[in-house]
């Protein structure tokens, strides 16, 4: 798999990526803490459709030795430490949505959305 953290212009399939995110400022006062929900997307060849669905399903899957929700949430560090190497106070997967077909740079791809649920303080 290969993973981007942006919007890539073309996709080597299956390609993990960050696409939109919304951030609510000033969660709690003095700047203590903001909130992002980023939107990812994984995005998955279909040399058949078939074959197409069940790997998208193993990546979507709650665990498992695919499961991106396995993979990512490694990234939460341990009880009372930062998470992400001390970019962000906390973040989980939040749900999973849009599994659909996606058109990226004119090629059609099976796919769905992770949304990222980011905490931490806004005075950094």
């Amino acid at each position: 798999m290969t993973c981007s953290g942006y919007t890539p212009d073309s996709v080597v399939a299956p390609h993990f990526f960050a696409g939109e995110y919304e951030l609510d400022f000033d969660k709690a006062m003095g700047r203590a803490l903001d909130e992002v929900e980023l939107t990812c997307r994984v995005l998955v060849g279909r040399a058949d459709d078939v074959s197409a669905q069940r790997t998208l399903d193993a990546l979507l899957s709650g665990s498992g030795p695919a499961s991106l929700k396995t993979c990512i949430e490694a990234a939460r560090g341990a009880p009372g430490e930062a998470a992400l190497g001390g970019l962000c106070d906390a973040f989980h997967i939040k749900r999973i949505q849009g599994y659909r077909w996606y058109e990226h740079q004119g090629t059609q791809y099976v796919g769905a959305e992770l949304i990222i649920r980011i905490i931490g303080d806004g005075r950094s």
